[in-house]
């Protein structure tokens, strides 16, 4: 039940091995040459994820454009894909965390406050629109929390979205 198709209904979401294949979607979906892609998915990891799903109430379509938005964002801190994104999936009593890393180019400390504020845009091209979106998506809808864990400027950055379950 990863996809939903109505964007006004929540679904359970089982999702450690749905995020897995989204993830994989996403890569073959975007506009990448075919090297690029399978250097990415060689390099991508999914480090220490729960032996069990974690169920999560969540508008899958929503979320998916979520994390396909950090992760073409990674892609763009890489330099169009030389490096490493690790998803990272874990819970708690009352949450389930996600951090998206990545080992790209990192976000100044003077940019971390602003990266949210819609406009905001440090990319030659696109309109600052997507982490606004995505934190609006987290946060308004599905009432969880999303923030630049840590990034450092030429190692890269980690996103956590954290939701409840």
């Amino acid at each position: 039940a990863w996809v939903a198709e109505n964007y006004g209904e929540s679904d359970d979401v089982h999702t450690v091995e749905e995020l897995k294949a989204l993830y994989q979607k996403m890569l073959y979906n975007t506009n990448l040459q075919n090297a690029i892609m399978d250097d990415l998915l060689a390099n991508s990891t999914f480090k220490e994820l729960p032996k069990e799903d974690i169920v999560v109430s969540l508008n899958a379509s929503l979320f998916e454009w979520v994390i396909e938005n950090l992760c073409k964002n990674a892609v763009d801190a890489m330099g169009g894909g030389q490096g490493t994104i690790t998803l990272h999936v874990e819970e708690t009593e009352t949450k389930a965390i996600l951090d998206v890393t990545d080992t790209g180019k990192g976000i100044r400390k003077k940019d971390i406050g602003n990266v949210f504020r819609p406009g905001f845009t440090t990319k030659k091209r696109g309109w600052g629109l997507g982490l606004s979106l995505a934190k609006r998506i987290v946060e308004e809808y599905h009432h969880g929390r999303i923030y630049v864990r840590s990034s450092e400027v030429g190692k890269g950055t980690t996103f956590r979205i954290e939701l409840r379950k």
